[in-house]
């Protein structure tokens, strides 16, 4: 992904002023030919990068336009924008969408959540769903898929490939759901191999490839031979983990495939389209209701990428294991007691196993083997 371009308000409201809106496939206006005439739902979606990022922004998108197409009887106009900052100039971009008849807007970005609650409060008769959000109103729910179970897969699978038993994690921001993404990760390479390490760097920011390329090649440098990332693009890490010659594990999106050719090892792929039908469908039905969604994993929003023409097939069938033990109960949680984090101290005691949504909300530690601290 490229740099996120920077917008002023003013810039932003010419845009939508001046219609440039990305509309896709759009609804005639027509009535429909048939004896009912088809309902009509417009939708917009926010995005903070680019749609074509291989990442966040890509699996949201096609999340979408997925949903667009397996709607029965409903005609969508899909209204989406790219590159819009995290600050209150997006408000007036949902103004637009409310503007062209949007009853349901997914903003996809953890910092417009804010601008969108106000919005919201303004405009009763409007949806607005928040991704890895936390806070609700009345029509103002959020909602994210369980990938933690796949964290802990792809850490079986790193510590099966590894050389060195030196892994790395590049992170956005350190809130909960991130650093518990790389705890999870290192649980389960610690599952295979109780002497492994990961080396976890925060760059401060969802999207900065200058210091997402820095924290690369400073694991490399280390000794580090297979890198994990949770950032809005894996495109920068992935190509500089195929030239220093690690293991790639991208995050969103399956896409990031294509830009570690050789050194891919799979990733967290995101399928938001049944949930985004299931979403609108109870908008036009009138079922809709606030909520903070957590899909089970066995719902399959969230999968494994397809692994890497090159991964042994020991660490294929050991992560596909994994997550098939989960989906049995097998295993309750990437967290399952005992969980120690860095420093030795018992933080999950012998036996438990907090739901996915208590840890997306209260993980603010690393557990052991982990190297580097939350800022």
């Amino acid at each position: 992904m490229t740099f996120r371009r920077k917008m002023t308000l003013a810039a932003m409201l010419t845009l939508a002023l001046a219609s440039a809106l990305v509309v896709v496939g759009a609804a005639s206006s027509k009535p429909s030919s048939k004896v009912h005439q088809q309902a009509t739902l417009v939708v917009g979606g926010i995005h903070l990068g680019s749609i074509k990022d291989a990442g966040y922004n890509e699996a949201a998108h096609d999340g979408l336009v997925y949903m667009k197409s397996h709607l029965p009887g409903v005609s969508v106009k899909l209204i989406e924008v790219e590159n819009i900052p995290e600050n209150q100039g997006v408000e007036s971009v949902i103004q637009q969408m409310i503007n062209q008849g949007a009853k349901l807007i997914f903003e996809q970005s953890f910092g417009y959540q804010d601008f969108g609650l106000q919005m919201a409060a303004k405009n009763p008769s409007v949806y607005f769903e928040q991704p890895a959000g936390f806070k609700q109103a009345k029509n103002f729910g959020d909602y994210w898929a369980s990938s933690y179970e796949l964290n802990y897969a792809l850490g079986v699978a790193a510590a099966k490939v590894t050389k060195s038993g030196k892994l790395g994690f590049v992170g956005a921001i350190p809130i909960p759901q991130i650093i518990a993404a790389a705890d999870a990760f290192q649980l389960g390479a610690l599952s295979v191999n109780p002497n492994v390490t990961t080396t976890v760097i925060f760059t401060g920011s969802f999207s900065d490839p200058g210091k997402e390329a820095a924290a690369t090649n400073t694991m490399a440098d280390d000794g580090v031979d297979v890198v994990a990332c949770l950032v809005d693009s894996p495109i920068t890490v992935m190509k500089t983990a195929e030239q220093r010659h690690m293991w790639a594990i991208g995050y969103h999106s399956a896409a990031a495939a294509s830009y570690a050719p050789n050194d891919w090892l799979s990733g967290v792929d995101f399928n938001w389209g049944p949930l985004f039908v299931q979403l609108a469908k109870s908008v036009v039905n009138g079922t809709w209701k606030t909520q903070n969604l957590l899909t089970p994993l066995k719902q399959n929003i969230a999968r494994l990428a397809p692994f890497g023409k090159n991964v042994p097939a020991a660490a294929r069938t050991a992560a596909l294991d994994t997550v098939k033990k989960f989906e049995s109960g097998a295993i309750k949680s990437p967290f399952q007691g005992p969980v120690y984090d860095q420093s030795g101290k018992l933080r999950i005691k012998a036996g438990a196993a907090p739901p996915s949504i208590q840890v997306s909300n209260t993980i603010t530690w690393l557990v052991k083997g982990m190297i580097g601290r939350p800022k």
